[in-house]
C-alpha cells in the first residue's frame, strides 16, 4: 500500500512538471505598444518546429540560438533551427520592418507559424525577448500560441542600469550574469562604475600601480563609518582581455558597456598608486571607509593631464561605446584653495568668481573640458554626472541628473543631451520598504517599486526641442553596502521591471494594478534563473 502511494505521489509530481500543454500570454514586461488578437485558430509549437534565420546573418544566426536556448530553459523543448527564408511550421525570424526606430519589432502569430519581424536584428532580439517571457515557465510537449499581431517599439533610445563594482568587486562571471538580467528587461545600456576612492577596477597598462595598489584596500568599514573595521583585505580587478570578454558578451545580447573613470573627484585608488598626482604628494592609501575624500586630483599639476589622457585612451581602446562616462561629481574644492599650484592654474587660465560660481568650480570646469577634448579627439562622446554644470558646461556634454531633475532640465534647455537617473526614484541602493529593521542594511531613502514605476523622466514645462534632448533613462547601484552578488540581484530585482516600462513604455501606456498582474509571470523567469529578488509586492 506504502509503494502504491508513492508510485501514486511520483506520477502526480510527473504530471505537473511535465504538463501537456501550455498557452501562451502576451501581457509581458514591459507591455508592448499594440497586441490585435486574431480570430484564427493557435499556432501549437512542438519539438517539431524549427527556427529559421537568414543567410549569412551571424547576428540573426545568435538570435536564433538564444530562442533556442530560452525555449529549452522555459519549457524543455529543444528546437532546431536553420538558416532560410520561409517554412511552415516555424518561427521565422527576419529584419525589414519599416521604422524610424532601429530597436522596433513586430510578431505575428497564424495557425502556420510565428514570424518576428524587425527593424533590425536589435529589433528582432526585443522581439524574441517577448516571446520568452510570454511562454510560462513549464516542462511540457507542446505551447499553444494565441493568434496575434504584436508591435511594439521602445520610447528612449538609452535604457541604461549602473553597477558599481569599486566598492564591492564583482568576478566575471557576476558581470555577464548582470548583463543577462538587463537582457531579459530590455535595457541596452550598461554604465560600468569602475574606478573609486575604495578601489581601481580596471587594468591600464601605461600605470601598472593602479590595480598593483590601487585596486586593493587593507580592510572595510562596519556599518556606515562606526569607526569599527572587518579586518579583511578587498580588491580585484578585471584585465583588459576580461574587459573586452564582457563587452562582447554584452554586445551579442546588444547592450552597449560604457565604462566611468570617475575623475577629478573619487580617486583615492589613483592617489595611492601614484601620490604625485594629488595636492598634497600624500602619503595616501585605498580608503576603507565611504563618503567623500578631500583628497582629489591637483589641478595645478601637468602630470595629472599627462594621466587623464592616458588612461582615456587606453579606456577607450577596450570599449567601442559611443559614450565614455568621466564622472564629475562630488569633487571638494578644499584642497585646491590651499593648493599653490592649482592657485597658478586659476591665475594663469584668468578664471574669475561671480555670483554663479567660484574660481574652483572654474577650474573642475575647465579640466572636464580637457577630458571632453580626449573623448572628442577619439570621435567618442562624454557623459558626466550633474556637477559637470558647475563652472560652466562642457561643449558636447551629456548630462547624467542625479540630484533630481533639475540639473537635467538646465541641461536640456542649454541644447545638452540628458539622461534622468534622479536618486530620488532611481537609486536601488536605497530601501525597498518603510519596514527596515528585517532588511539588509542599505544606505537609507525608500524606493520601492511603486515608486521606480511612478517615475517620468519627461518634466513639465520643456518645449518640444526640449523634450527631445531627454535621450534616456537609468538606475543605479551603488555598492557600500552590496558586499556581494547576490545581495546586488536583492537589491535590483523586481524594481528592474518597474524600471523596465518606465524606460521602454510611453507614460500614457502605464497602469501600476496591471504591472502588478503581469509580474508574476516575470518573477517565474527569475525563478528559473535562481535569481535572488525582493518579494514585498508580491506577497
Amino acid at each position: 500500500m506504502r509503494r502504491s502511494f508513492l508510485i501514486a505521489g511520483m506520477l502526480l509530481l510527473l504530471g505537473t512538471f511535465f504538463t501537456t500543454a501550455q498557452v501562451a500570454n502576451y501581457n509581458v514586461i514591459p507591455m508592448p505598444l499594440s497586441i490585435e488578437q486574431g480570430n484564427e485558430k493557435a499556432f501549437v509549437l512542438t519539438k517539431n518546429t524549427k527556427i529559421l534565420y537568414p543567410k549569412n546573418n551571424e547576428k540573426m544566426k545568435r538570435n536564433a540560438a538564444f530562442l533556442t536556448d530560452y525555449l529549452k530553459e522555459n519549457t524543455g523543448i529543444l528546437l532546431k533551427s536553420k538558416a532560410a527564408k520561409s517554412g511552415g511550421n516555424a518561427i521565422l525570424l527576419k529584419t525589414g520592418l519599416m521604422s524610424k526606430n532601429s530597436e522596433a519589432y513586430e510578431i505575428e502569430v497564424s495557425p502556420k507559424g510565428i514570424v518576428i519581424t524587425g527593424a533590425s536584428e536589435a529589433g528582432v532580439f526585443y522581439g524574441i525577448q517577448t516571446l520568452r517571457k510570454s511562454i510560462p515557465v513549464a516542462h511540457t510537449k507542446k505551447v499553444k500560441m494565441p493568434a496575434v499581431k504584436i508591435s511594439d517599439a521602445p520610447a528612449f533610445a538609452y535604457r541604461g542600469m549602473m553597477l558599481d563594482v569599486a566598492r564591492h568587486f564583482c568576478t566575471v562571471d557576476s558581470v555577464k550574469r548582470w548583463i543577462d538580467m538587463l537582457a531579459l528587461h530590455n535595457v541596452n545600456t550598461f554604465h560600468w562604475h569602475l574606478t573609486e576612492d575604495q578601489g581601481w577596477r580596471i587594468e591600464i597598462k601605461k600605470y601598472p600601480r593602479l590595480t598593483e595598489i590601487g585596486s586593493k584596500r587593507t580592510e572595510t568599514v562596519i556599518g556606515r563609518n562606526s569607526g569599527k573595521y572587518d579586518g579583511k583585505p578587498h580588491g580585484g580587478f578585471y584585465t583588459q582581455a576580461e574587459a573586452r570578454e564582457i563587452v562582447a558578451y554584452a554586445a551579442e545580447r546588444y547592450i552597449n558597456v560604457v565604462p566611468e573613470i570617475d575623475m577629478p573627484g573619487h580617486m583615492l585608488g589613483a592617489l595611492a598608486s601614484y601620490p604625485e598626482l594629488g595636492c598634497t604628494g600624500g602619503p595616501y592609501q585605498v580608503w576603507r571607509q565611504w563618503g567623500v575624500s578631500d583628497d582629489v586630483l591637483c589641478m595645478g599639476n601637468d602630470k595629472t593631464f599627462e594621466f587623464i589622457t592616458d588612461v582615456l585612451n587606453e579606456i577607450m581602446d577596450i570599449f567601442p561605446s559611443k559614450y565614455i562616462h568621466i564622472g564629475g561629481d562630488e569633487c571638494p574644492k578644499t584642497n585646491w584653495k590651499k593648493c599653490e599650484k592649482c592657485q597658478a592654474r586659476i591665475a594663469s587660465l584668468g578664471l574669475k568668481a561671480d555670483e554663479h560660481h567660484s574660481a574652483e568650480e572654474r577650474l573642475q570646469s575647465y579640466f572636464i573640458s580637457y577630458a571632453e577634448k580626449v573623448v572628442n579627439k577619439k570621435g567618442r562622446r562624454m557623459i558626466g554626472w550633474d556637477e559637470i554644470l558647475e563652472g560652466g558646461l562642457a561643449p558636447d556634454a551629456t548630462v547624467m541628473s542625479w540630484r533630481g531633475m533639475s540639473g537635467g532640465i538646465a541641461a536640456a534647455k542649454m541644447d545638452h543631451d540628458v539622461i534622468m537617473t534622479p536618486n530620488s526614484h532611481l537609486y536601488f541602493d536605497h530601501y525597498q520598504t518603510k519596514e527596515t529593521k528585517t532588511e539588509p542594511l542599505a544606505i537609507g531613502g525608500n524606493s520601492p517599486v511603486e515608486k521606480v514605476y511612478s517615475f517620468n523622466p519627461i518634466p513639465a514645462g520643456l518645449n518640444a526641442a526640449q523634450r527631445s534632448r531627454i535621450i534616456g533613462v537609468q538606475a543605479n547601484l551603488w555598492t557600500e553596502y552590496v558586499p556581494n552578488f547576490r545581495h546586488a540581484e536583492y537589491m535590483v530585482l523586481p524594481r528592474m521591471a518597474a524600471l523596465c516600462e518606465v524606460q521602454w513604455s510611453p507614460s500614457y501606456k502605464k497602469d501600476y494594478e496591471n504591472f502588478l498582474k503581469r509580474l508574476p509571470m516575470l518573477v517565474e523567469v527569475y525563478k528559473l534563473h535562481n535569481y535572488n529578488y525582493a518579494k514585498h509586492v508580491l506577497r
